[in-house]
């Protein structure tokens, strides 16, 4: 695997082996870009998508003198406000669905991205009710042969683009955000960008110990 300088934005800052992807909440600004990039890259059909932006507390002020500052106002024990989250697959350390996977489908490979292995995809939908991030999808759920049996088709998620991180290149979401809300780094390179940009993690410990493992440490 490679470390890349193949890269567009700052928010790619290495590639290949160790590289862990995260979001910079409060650089987000739910333009779409990164689901975009994600379709146009991998010919992902119009009704499925691997990467999401999910908003949080639609409507609502952040406590005072936190606007914008959904991470500081996490940490302070405070409502954060609306606030708009990427969320994909982050390749997480403590993966759930790869623990509940009863065939073996999901891996965690010894570089650090997990993968589906299709032909043992059960389409149980165990990884989906497991993932507190939502990124299993089930696009082939309401038919053919899944409808018949009442299975969930094949799995599928974002691959962190892993092809892409081969030849030293970022996933495209990340190289085609805006605002450099996509992080991709090792979590040392990640914790330090956030505080560089003085923005904080938004999730909460139980999250970030699912996704980083023992280097969620780097984030205290």
């Amino acid at each position: 695997m490679s470390t890349g300088n193949e890269v567009m934005h700052d928010g790619v800052m290495s590639t290949g082996e160790d590289a862990r992807i995260f979001p910079d909440v409060e650089a987000c600004i739910d333009c779409g870009g990164c689901v975009v990039s994600c379709k146009r890259t991998w010919d992902v059909p119009r009704d499925e998508q691997r990467i999401s932006i999910a908003t949080m507390l639609e409507g609502q002020e952040a406590a005072s003198g936190l606007n914008a500052s959904s991470g500081q106002a996490i940490g302070q024990g405070e409502s954060p406000g609306e606030t708009a989250v990427p969320m994909q697959c982050y390749h997480c350390s403590n993966a759930p669905c790869v623990s509940v996977c009863p065939t073996d489908s999901l891996i965690s490979k010894e570089n650090g991205f997990v993968r589906v292995r299709d032909d043992l995809c059960i389409g149980c939908q165990y990884c989906l009710s497991a993932c507190p991030f939502g990124a299993p999808q089930f696009p082939d759920e309401d038919s053919g042969v899944a409808n018949l049996v009442g299975s969930g088709g094949n799995m599928d998620k974002c691959t962190m683009c892993e092809e892409r991180q081969d030849v030293g290149k970022g996933p495209a979401c990340a190289e085609e955000c805006a605002t450099d809300a996509i992080l991709v780094g090792t979590p040392a390179q990640i914790s330090d960008e956030l505080d560089n940009r003085d923005s904080g993690t938004f999730f909460n410990d139980v999250a970030m110990d699912i996704i980083f493992g023992e280097d969620a440490s780097e984030f205290q």
